[in-house]
């Protein structure tokens, strides 16, 4: 039950100027701090993937304008790279290239246009049920266990001119510095712990001579970001779209917990249709650049929890900062040349923890997994998703990610509630 509204004029306007949107000199520093914590999970995505960390910079900024345009400048979010699109991106672009793959990603966003307009007609309940966590849960648990391989294979394989030994040295050092930040570090600091990842396991591979500067000194200050088109390829819009089912799920939770820390109904006003709107136009756009799909992070609703500053031309100014950091060559040189090692170390705990994020899910719907239809959904997606069952003709390709929450969502729709089973 929401508190009463304070019948003292002085706090009513105070309560008015955290929420309310204003844009001035004074808040930039904290657009700067936003921006930093956003940075570490911003860049990391496209680095990856092998987008360009640049681009990523751009698109994250107009992504989040572009956001508070359809919502009006009511929610203080931060849109940026999204990492359940990591694993389809990478196999995207092995199989079909990247500028058929970002199509796909185009797609995606479009996915999340026609969700909203879905919730216009039928309601936020109607998707729910469309979409239950017994279908999104497994789903994000797929995410996270076919990248397990793609994290412990940078984070311990030798490379040019370092051994296995020297990686797992470096991967477990940002390892441990990432867990220690989020286990004891205070304020701001436990909000970056990526960031703190990375630098430390970038000095420590610099005596392993893993580290090459000499890109970082030919680079230029300021340089055009390299951006990639999209190409129209069916085989990777039908790849890539069902993964947008679990990140537009996902969107229901960010949005619902922003509300939560600013004490306003955001799913009411602005509405949860143009939130998602917002969110799919971002990532349409994104592609349009050869961009990461974006998504609202969850460490920036944090920093606003912390700060208890909930004016959202805060992300105005993360935005308009991250847009001129994309001008800036040597920016792009110095990320690309992180150790792979040092990012395969960070990927241990951000991959587990996607998959934690999907049991999670799970356990808090209270769902009965051992009950027929239940076990039967959540046993497909796992076992389809985790050992990559692949549907061909020609040069059609559905398999992985894509097909599990596919048939996650048919047999969703098509089993019928079954009786509590007898043991």
């Amino acid at each position: 039950m929401t508190e009463p509204p304070n019948p003292n004029p002085e706090v009513q306007k105070t309560q008015m100027d955290r929420t309310a949107y204003h844009f001035s000199w004074r808040y930039f520093p904290l657009g700067a701090q936003i921006l930093c914590i956003a940075f570490g999970a911003l860049v990391l995505v496209p680095i990856l993937t092998g987008l360009n960390p640049n681009v990523a910079l751009l698109t994250a900024g107009l992504g989040t304008l572009v956001f508070q345009w359809v919502t009006g400048g009511k929610v203080p979010v931060f849109l940026a790279s999204s990492f359940a699109f990591i694993a389809p991106i990478q196999l995207g672009v092995e199989k079909y290239g990247l500028a058929e793959t970002l199509s796909g990603l185009m797609a995606a966003g479009i996915v999340y246009l026609l969700l909203s307009i879905l919730i216009v007609w039928r309601g936020s309940g109607f998707l729910l049920r469309l979409l239950p966590p017994v279908v999104t849960g497994p789903v994000i648990m797929v995410i996270g266990l076919s990248l397990a391989p793609i994290a412990i294979g940078m984070a311990s394989n030798a490379g040019e001119g370092y051994s296995e030994g020297a990686a797992l040295a470096v991967s477990g050092s940002a390892l441990l510095a990432t867990l220690l930040t989020v286990l004891f570090s205070r304020g701001w600091l436990k909000l970056v712990p990526i960031l703190v990842g990375l630098l430390v396991g970038y000095l420590v591979a610099f005596p392993f001579g893993m580290v090459d500067l000499t890109a970082i000194a030919q680079a230029p200050w300021f340089a055009l970001p390299q951006c990639t088109l999209p190409k129209f390829h069916l085989p990777s819009i039908l790849f890539i779209v069902p993964v947008a089912i679990a990140p537009a799920i996902e969107h229901f939770g960010d949005i619902l917990t922003i509300s939560a820390v600013a004490q306003k109904d955001y799913l009411r006003d602005p509405g949860i249709h143009r939130t998602l709107l917002g969110d799919g136009l971002a990532t349409s756009i994104a592609a349009c650049f050869g961009g990461p799909p974006n998504t609202t992070y969850s460490e920036v609703t944090g920093a606003v929890a912390l700060i208890k500053i909930f004016n959202p031309g805060i992300m105005t100014w993360a935005a308009i900062l991250a847009i001129l950091l994309a001008f800036v060559g040597k920016l792009g040189a110095f990320l690309r040349s992180i150790p792979v090692p040092a990012m395969g170390g960070i990927l241990v705990i951000l991959f587990g923890t996607i998959i934690v994020v999907g049991m999670n899910s799970l356990v808090r719907s209270g769902e009965d997994l051992i009950k027929p239809r239940n076990l039967i959904i959540v046993a497909i997606i796992l076992v389809f998703g985790v050992g990559g069952l692949s549907l061909k003709a020609g040069e059609f390709a559905l398999e992985g990610i894509g097909l599990s929450g596919i048939f996650g969502v048919l047999l969703n729709w098509l089993l019928p509630e079954s009786p509590e089973h007898s043991s």
